[in-house]
C-alpha cells in the first residue's frame, strides 16, 4: 500500500515475525497452486459459502456468517446469521442492494451443496430471476475455491486481530466484519494488486481513517448527555467500521452497547488487553444473574438468563473519516455554483435503517443483555397479566389444527416524568393466520388526527379539563369468536405439560382480529354508559350531562378525556377502571409523540414535537449541528423530477405528515 502511494506521511519500516499472525493463520502446506482470471463484468459470477457454527455465539447471538463475493472485483460482503435457514432472505436483500447500486443483474451463483442453498424457495427464486445456480461436485470444495479461501482468510485475519487486541471471543463477528472491510480496501493478487473496492465502485478510496482494531478510543459526549462538570469524553474500545464512512463503531464496555460516532480520538498504542491486564475477572465468560421468582406461579418454569452485551452485527454499515481542517492562509477562490439538481445521498437512509435502537429483538438476546434481570421482571409482569386475565387454557392440539407461534417483543418506554420503563409483550405471529379460518374482519380503533386537533381546539376555547388514560394490555380484554391454538411462550412453560398448547380464550397482541375485538368490547361498554359515537369518527365518543359534557378520544389503548366538570371525569375514570385495567396519567402532556403545553390563563394550548426532532437529530449524529433560519440551505436546487408526477401522487402526498415525507 505504501509503494502505491495510498499511505502518505507514513514511513516504510521492516516487519519482524508476527507471533499473533502465526497463531491465527498457520496452515498445512498447499499441495498445488493455481491462478484464476476474474470475470470481465460485475455480478457476472458470484461466489457464496456459509461458515460455522461456532461454539461461542457473538455478542448478538450469531453462530454463522455467509459471504457473497463478486468475481470481477473480488469484493466480499459478510452477513451474520443465527441459523443457516436465514441465507435465502439475506441473499434476496443483498441481491436487491447490489443490483440497484450497479444497474446490473446477477447471472451466476456458485455455491457448495449445503442444504441452505438446496432450499426449494431458493431454487425457485433463482429460476424466476434468471440466475443460474452452479453447485460443486460433492467432496470437491476446490470447485468453490474462491468462497472457501475467502472464508479462511476472513477467519484467520479476524482471529489474529482479535488475539492481538485482547478482546473476548464473543467479539469474533466484529473482528470478521473488520477483516472484510480491510480486505475490500487492500491489494488483491487475482486483480494484479488492484483494490477490490476501487474496482467495484470505480472511485479512488482513502485510507487515512483506518485505525488499529481493539485500540482505546475516546468518544466525545454531547452537551445533552453530560453536566457542566462531567468529563467531555468517554473511554471505550474501537471495534470496526461501516461501509460509507459515516461513523466509527465503538464498544462502550460500561453500558454494554455499541456507539457510532465520528467525534473520536484514538490511542493506537494502547489496546483493550492493556486496559484490562489488571482485571482478574474472566472477560470471556458470562456471569449468571439470579432473580427472585417467588412472585411467579410454581406452574411456570423460567429458563435461566445470562448477562452479556447485546449487539446486532451488520456488514455494509458506514464509517466516518476523522481529519483536522486547516484554515487557509490565503482567501479561497470563488467557486461556480453547480446547476445540477441535488440528489440526496442514499447512505443517510441506509444509516437510518441500520441504526440499532438498543432493544433486544428476541428472547435469546434479552437473556444476553446487561439488563437481563429487568427484562426478566418485565416478562413476569406480562405473564401475570395474561394468567389473571385467563387468556388461555392448556389443551391437546386437535387433529387437523395448527398452533400459532409467538415471540417476545421488548421496548424501553419513557414515562411522563422522564423515567424509563422496561416492557415485554407476548405477541402472536398473526401472519400465520388464514383468513376465513382464524379470523374474518379486521379493524384498528385509531382516532383521526383532524379529530384530535379539533377537540384540542375546543379544549382551548372552552377552557375544558384535559386528562389522559392508558389501558394496560388492551387487546387482552377482547373475547375471541374463533378457535385458535398457540404454542406456550418461550421461556415459560408449565411443568409436565410442555407438549400441550394454549387454547386462546381471549384476544392477544399480534392476532389479526385483536384490535377489532378490543374495540367491540370498549364500544359496548361506552354505549352502556350512555356515550354516543361521532358519525365522522367512530373513535370519538360524546356524552352530555345536565350542565356539562365529556368528549373521549380513543387511539388503540390511549385515551384523551375532555370535559367541563372534573367530577364527571373522575366518575368516568372509576367506571373505566372497574371494567378494564387502567392507568391514570393525569393531565394530558403527550399524545402520538406530540407534547401538549397549556396556558389556561391566556387560553392557549400548543402542540410541539421538540423531543421527536431532537431524537431524530441524535439518531443521525446531528445533535450539535448549527441551526439555520430556513429548512433548506440556499445552495440546494430542486428539480421537477423530485415532485409527484400524477394527480394521484399529489393527493397522496398531501395526506403524508411532513416528518414521514422526510423518511424519519
Amino acid at each position: 500500500m505504501h509503494s502505491k502511494g495510498k499511505l502518505p506521511g507514513l514511513e516504510s519500516v521492516g516487519i519482524d515475525m508476527c507471533e499473533d499472525c502465526i497463531f491465527g493463520k498457520q496452515k498445512r502446506v498447499s499441495f498445488q497452486t493455481s491462478g484464476r482470471t476474474p470475470k470481465k463484468e460485475r455480478l457476472e459470477l458470484v461466489h457464496s459459502d456459509v461458515w460455522g457454527p461456532t461454539t461461542i455465539s457473538s455478542i448478538g447471538g450469531k453462530h454463522y456468517f455467509v459471504t457473497f463475493i463478486d468475481d470481477h472485483s473480488r469484493k466480499v460482503w459478510v452477513y451474520f446469521l443465527k441459523h443457516k435457514s436465514e441465507v435465502f432472505e439475506v441473499f434476496k436483500r443483498w441481491k436487491a442492494m447490489v443490483e440497484n447500486e450497479t444497474g446490473l443483474k446477477i447471472k451466476r451463483l456458485r455455491t457448495d451443496n449445503g442444504g441452505e442453498y438446496e432450499d426449494t424457495r431458493f431454487k425457485k427464486f433463482c429460476y424466476e430471476q434468471g440466475i443460474r445456480m452452479e453447485r460443486t461436485v460433492p467432496g470437491t470444495p476446490q470447485h468453490n475455491g474462491v468462497a472457501e479461501r475467502m472464508n479462511r482468510t476472513l477467519t484467520e485475519r479476524a482471529r489474529s486481530i482479535r488475539i492481538q487486541s485482547g478482546l473476548p471471543k464473543q467479539f469474533w463477528a466484529e473482528a470478521v466484519n473488520t477483516a472484510a472491510y480491510l480486505i475490500n480496501r487492500g491489494p488483491s493478487v487475482p486483480l494484479e494488486h488492484r483494490i477490490p473496492e476501487e474496482v467495484w465502485s470505480g472511485k479512488e478510496i482513502k485510507l487515512s481513517h483506518l485505525k488499529v482494531f481493539g485500540c482505546v478510543a475516546y468518544v466525545h459526549i454531547s452537551d445533552q448527555g453530560r453536566n457542566k462538570l462531567d468529563p467531555k469524553s468517554k473511554k471505550c474500545t474501537f471495534i470496526g467500521y461501516g461501509e460509507d464512512e459515516f461513523g466509527y463503531r465503538i464498544w462502550d464496555n460500561e453500558n454494554k452497547k455499541v456507539i457510532r460516532s465520528r467525534d473520536v480520538i484514538f490511542n493506537e498504542r494502547m489496546m483493550y488487553k492493556d486496559r484490562h491486564k489488571n482485571d482478574t475477572s474472566n472477560t470471556e465468560q458470562s456471569v449468571p444473574i439470579f432473580v427472585d421468582t417467588d412472585d411467579v406461579p410454581d406452574s411456570l418454569v423460567t429458563e435461566p438468563m445470562v448477562a452479556s452485551p447485546q449487539l446486532e452485527e451488520l456488514v455494509g454499515q458506514s464509517s466516518a473519516q476523522q481529519s483536522d481542517t486547516l484554515q487557509p492562509s490565503t482567501p479561497a477562490p470563488v467557486l461556480r455554483r453547480s446547476s445540477r439538481p441535488h440528489v440526496p445521498n442514499r447512505r443517510y437512509m441506509n444509516y437510518l435503517l441500520l441504526t440499532d435502537g438498543g432493544e433486544p429483538e428476541c428472547y435469546d438476546e434479552a437473556c444476553q443483555t446487561g439488563d437481563a434481570s429487568k427484562w426478566e421482571l418485565a416478562m413476569k409482569d406480562e405473564m401475570r397479566s395474561l394468567i389473571s386475565n385467563q387468556t388461555w387454557e392448556l389443551a391437546e392440539l386437535p387433529v387437523g389444527k395448527k398452533a400459532l407461534h409467538n415471540k417476545w417483543v421488548y421496548r424501553v418506554k419513557e414515562e411522563h416524568d422522564g423515567s424509563k420503563r422496561y416492557k415485554a409483550r407476548l405477541v402472536v405471529k398473526g401472519f400465520q393466520q388464514k383468513e376465513g379460518v382464524d379470523y374474518t374482519d379486521i379493524f384498528a380503533p385509531v382516532v383521526k388526527l383532524n379529530t384530535i386537533r379539533s377537540v384540542l381546539s375546543i379544549v382551548a376555547i372552552e377552557d375544558l379539563y384535559l386528562e389522559q388514560l392508558d389501558v394496560k394490555t388492551a387487546f387482552l380484554h377482547g373475547d375471541l369468536d374463533e378457535e385458535i391454538y398457540m404454542h406456550q411462550p418461550e421461556g415459560f412453560s408449565e411443568r409436565g405439560n410442555k407438549n400441550m398448547v394454549c387454547r386462546l380464550k381471549k384476544s392477544l397482541y399480534g392476532l389479526k382480529q385483536a384490535p377489532r375485538q378490543w374495540y367491540k368490547k370498549f364500544d359496548s361498554f361506552m354505549h352502556k354508559e350512555g356515550f354516543q359515537k361521532c358519525n365522522a369518527d367512530h373513535c370519538c365518543y360524546f356524552k352530555r350531562y345536565r350542565s356539562s359534557y365529556i368528549i373521549l378520544l380513543l387511539y388503540v389503548d390511549d385515551m384523551l378525556v375532555a370535559g367541563s366538570d372534573m367530577d364527571d371525569i373522575r366518575r368516568l375514570k372509576q367506571q373505566l377502571s372497574k371494567e378494564f385495567d387502567m392507568k391514570d396519567l393525569g393531565p394530558a402532556k403527550k399524545i402520538l409523540g406530540m407534547q401538549i403545553t397549556r396556558d389556561k390563563h391566556r387560553g392557549i394550548l400548543q402542540l410541539s414535537q421538540t423531543e421527536y426532532i431532537n431524537r431524530v437529530l441524535q439518531r443521525f449524529n446531528m445533535g450539535d449541528a448549527k441551526p439555520v433560519s430556513t429548512p433548506l440551505a440556499s445552495h440546494f436546487h430542486l428539480s421537477k423530477d423530485q415532485s409527484p408526477q400524477t394527480e394521484e401522487e399529489r393527493d397522496l402526498m398531501a395526506k403524508v405528515p411532513y416528518a414521514s415525507a422526510l423518511g424519519v
